[in-house]
């Protein structure tokens, strides 16, 4: 190899290193601002959303989210009542609805399209308890 790249050492006692990759000829590409590693994050395929209508109470769900990614809700219909998002870390035997600094998070008495929530925990389910008292509400949960 016959092309120099200069490289700072900190301290004169500790080798520098440095990262590369080769390119589609098989040259080798030094890491730079110029030339970032060609990677990217992979992210885990989005759940089928949770969709449905209810015109009486129910209690529809588990929608277990991907982590980190945000979950939008969406409420529509002619419809009086209210939805709550609840979530259970134990298979749905124990939901609770969401809280914010202490108050009711994610209840909703009339339509919406919002993001709702973002998990954090692997393996934690989401569920809507819809409580219609008259109508039918068409709701979705969704990556």
């Amino acid at each position: 190899m016959t092309s120099q790249y200069p490289v700072s050492s900190p301290s004169p006692y500790v080798t520098p290193t440095a990262i590369g990759y080769t390119d589609p000829t098989g040259a080798l590409i030094l890491v730079s601002a110029e030339n970032p590693l060609p990677a990217s994050a992979a992210r885990a395929a989005a759940p089928t959303p949770l969709a449905g209508q209810a015109n009486q109470s129910i209690v529809a769900g588990p929608f277990v989210p991907v982590p980190e990614t945000p979950i939008h809700l969406q409420l529509a219909g002619d419809w009086s009542g209210q939805v709550t998002l609840q979530r259970s870390t134990d298979g749905g035997a124990t939901r609770s609805p969401l809280t914010a600094g202490g108050m009711p998070w994610a209840t909703f008495a009339a339509n919406a399209n919002e993001v709702v929530w973002q998990e954090s925990e692997q393996g934690a389910a989401l569920y809507l308890d819809v409580a219609v008292t008259s109508g039918t509400v068409s709701y979705r949960l969704a990556q």
